[in-house]
């Protein structure tokens, strides 16, 4: 008996959770429904709490916003070894760390919002080195006079002293996989495929 409020805190936590999630990707109700199949009435009721969260809603929606089943609903830890980052939210994009070491190189998941940033480009520069790759969607770079668009399974690698600027241009999420090394540490290529 003594668990049931804690279940129930668990359960009322859920519909912010789902809602911070369809938000930070800049998805609407509309589309998160017609990618799960679940109606937008009842993804409003489950983001405002007015629904109860059961496992036949909440797993089309970790599929649709590619995360755990666990951290929609913030389980407890199990004592599993995996890492289990934290995404921040910064200047409207969502930061996934993959390091947890401090200083080096570091690496990172972006998800960047449809139009975003909004106004015009201000590119910045920096110590450091980056390199950028799109897992979805698209994304514009701006690098030094270069205006490009990079697709999913493109790579831009360049050094943050030269200025630059990144946003996604489309309707949709872009996904990028960022490693940044603050003291200009670069990417080193051992193995090249063979051309034949």
């Amino acid at each position: 008996m003594s668990d049931e409020p804690a279940f129930d805190d668990v359960l009322q936590a859920v519909g912010p959770r789902l809602r911070t999630l369809r938000q930070e990707r800049g998805a609407t109700l509309a589309q998160l429904s017609e990618t799960t199949g679940i109606s937008v009435s009842t993804l409003s009721r489950l983001e405002s709490g007015r629904r109860r969260p059961t496992l036949e809603l909440l797993l089309p929606l970790a599929r649709a916003h590619q995360v755990p089943l666990d951290e929609l609903v913030d389980a407890p830890e199990t004592g599993d070894p995996r890492i289990r980052p934290r995404p921040v939210t910064r200047h409207g994009m969502t930061f996934i760390p993959l390091t947890r070491r401090p200083g080096g190189l570091q690496s990172y998941k972006l998800i960047i919002p449809p139009n975003h940033p909004a106004g015009e480009p201000e590119q910045q520069t920096h110590e450091g080195y980056e390199w950028l790759y799109v897992l979805s969607g698209r994304l514009r770079l701006l690098l030094g006079e270069h205006d490009l668009i990079m697709m999913s399974g493109e790579v831009a690698e360049f050094d943050t002293r030269i200025p630059h600027w990144f946003g996604n241009p489309g309707s949709e999420p872009v996904e990028v996989l960022s490693l940044f090394g603050p003291q200009g540490e670069r990417l080193h290529v051992r193995a090249r495929p063979s051309s034949g």
